[in-house]
């Protein structure tokens, strides 16, 4: 049987990661106090500290940013693609 995520609320992750970062407790005994997973605590410590500028790593935005870039370029490729294709086949009608 599949287990079953749980979802956290923006406010809860926000006030697990200060709790990390204020009291300079470890991952570990944070997330054991509260009851979630380390590494799930770890990850969101983590972008908190990319989002900061602390560490090395794409931001939210950058991260969006990439995503609309990344489709536009596959429906440019897709566009060209087609172009490629109409024009052989222009080619082939000019030709006869």
């Amino acid at each position: 049987m599949p287990e079953t995520r749980r979802k956290y609320d923006p406010e809860f992750r926000e006030g697990a990661v200060r709790i990390v970062r204020e009291t300079g407790k470890a991952i570990a005994q944070v997330a054991r106090d509260l009851g979630i997973n380390p590494g799930t605590l770890g990850n969101w410590v983590d972008r908190d500290r990319v989002e900061r500028g602390e560490t090395e790593g794409l931001t939210i935005d950058e991260r969006a940013r990439l995503r609309e870039l990344e489709r536009e370029i596959a429906e440019l490729r897709m566009e060209r693609d087609v172009l490629k294709r109409s024009v052989v086949l222009w080619v082939k009608e000019a030709t006869r």
